[in-house]
Parts: C-alpha cells; structure tokens; sequence
C-alpha cells in the first residue's frame, strides 16, 4: 500500500508544480486571441466608418444638387423623420417632397469636420451622429447660416444601405451657437 501512495504523492506534487505553467500558457494565449480579435474589431469599426461617411457624402451631395431621385434612394420607404422644429415625418415621398419645396435651391449642407460618430448596431446596421451647418446662398450671415445635431439610424439589408430613422435637433443660427 506505501508503494502506491508514494507514487500517487509524487503525481499530486508534479501536477500541483505544474498548475502555474498551464495557467501562465492560458492566459498568454488568451491575451494573444484578445490582442487579434481587438486588431479585426478596429479594423472592422474603420470599414464602417468609411462606408458610412462616404454614404453620408452621397445623400447631402445629392441634397445640394437637388438631386431628388438619388437622394430619395438612401432613404427606407417606412422612414422616421424627427425634426426639433417641425416635428415628425413619415415615409420617403414626404421627406423627398419637403426637400423639393423646401430646401432646393435654398439651402446646402455641410458636415462639419472632425463631428461624425459612427458606431455598430448589431444585426441591423450602423448609427451616425454629427453636427452640420446649413447655408442659404447669397445669404451668408451668422444669423442666416445654422447648425444642427444630427442622427441616422442605417439599416443594412442584403448589402444595401438605406436611412430609416433620422433625428435632427438643436437647430440653430450662428449667432446663437457662437454665444454658447
């Protein structure tokens, strides 16, 4: 019987020794699966920062140059159009014919630079957050230009980018914005 113990006392200690270097490896693994996941995760947040923008390029050029068709192509059919001043829209016709009547040959937009967010959404897409200024040609004044918070809600389905919920608020002039 003392035969056998010592062999199973001499097991116990080697595997008690060994304890440590099993678990230095794992966690040295660990950290190296955390450090490359962490490099695809930032890479992944750039690739969508750059569609994102470059969509956002897209939709307020098309905006600027009343380009109703194209611009009525970034939006949903079902969209939310939430605005601090006029309030909410429904649909994409509504906004396309609020552009039409409202903004064409009128006003231009800008984003401004080093304001846009953009983040993931699981499963559904993207949201973009920013502030853009709008400005009302041959008008240029700091009460005529204004500046408002924005965010785009993008649903990606099938590869295509569409806006589905928008919400624009704190407009505001110049004037009022240089006081803050």
């Amino acid at each position: 019987m003392k035969k056998i113990l010592v062999p199973l006392h001499i097991l116990l200690v080697v595997a008690l020794l060994m304890t440590p270097l099993v678990l230095v490896r794992a966690q040295t693994s660990s950290s190296t699966q955390k450090l490359a996941s962490t490099t695809a995760a930032e890479a992944a947040p750039d690739a969508l920062f750059r569609t994102i923008q470059t969509l956002d390029t897209q939709l307020f050029d098309a905006y600027n140059r009343c380009d109703l068709e194209k611009f009525g192509s970034f939006m949903a059919d079902d969209l939310e159009f939430y605005h601090d001043k006029t309030g909410l829209s429904r649909g994409r016709p509504a906004l396309v014919e609020a552009i039409k009547n409202n903004i064409c040959g009128k006003v231009t937009r800008e984003l401004l630079p080093g304001t846009l967010e953009v983040y993931p959404i699981a499963g559904y897409g993207a949201v973009e957050l920013g502030v853009h200024r709008f400005h009302h040609p041959g008008q240029e004044t700091a009460d005529s230009i204004g500046e408002a918070k924005f965010i785009h809600l993008w649903q990606n389905k099938d590869g295509a980018w569409k806006v589905t919920r928008v919400i624009s608020f704190d407009h505001q002039s110049m004037s009022q914005a240089e006081k803050k």
